[in-house]
């Protein structure tokens, strides 16, 4: 019979109230486990479409920058250019110029993409060379029209179909 821990856990583990990472730990019979990171909490998210993030970039500042922090409470008149950028180097990773700079990640993808067509040629030529038959010998041009010559003496279908066309006497198509 399973004991009421072990019930509780699979129980609070599916509602979301233990997180993977306490799952795992249950489960790991002593050995290391990776730990999950707290969603929730806010994160830093640096994107376009989200231009103000919950949380500033570097939550670790020195002397200096907290010193900066403080200063920056005062008038922003009082404040070089210098110390404003690195007031925004603390809340931001980038600019909107550095994130909307073009990257060449589109060359990679190309590579990659043509990489995988030539290999399925190489797959390709392969199967067509060893793999797949030749063509039978009766789809020659010369099979073709000994068939072909073969059902005309037979007179195969001569009321509607290929003997109805064909002219025995002069020995050739009718017009």
């Amino acid at each position: 019979m399973l004991s009421l821990p072990v019930l509780r856990a699979g129980f609070l583990a599916r509602r979301g109230v233990l997180g993977l990472a306490a799952v795992r730990a249950t489960h790991s019979h002593g050995k290391s486990v990776a730990i999950q990171e707290n969603m929730s909490v806010p994160h830093y998210i640096e994107k376009r479409n989200y231009p103000l993030p919950d949380v500033p970039y570097r939550r670790d500042l020195s002397v200096d920058e907290k010193a900066l922090m403080e200063k920056q409470k005062g008038s922003w008149k009082e404040l070089s250019n210098e110390e404003k950028l690195a007031l925004y180097r603390i809340k931001f990773c980038q600019t909107y110029v550095e994130m909307n700079r073009p990257s060449n990640e589109w060359k990679t993808i190309l590579g990659v993409t043509f990489m995988f067509l030539g290999f399925t040629g190489l797959i390709l030529a392969w199967q067509r060379y060893y793999v797949i038959p030749n063509k039978p010998h009766t789809l020659s041009d010369e099979w073709k029209a000994k068939q072909l010559k073969r059902m005309l003496d037979m007179r195969t279908n001569p009321v509607e179909g290929l003997a109805s066309q064909w002219d025995y006497d002069k020995n050739e198509w009718k017009k």
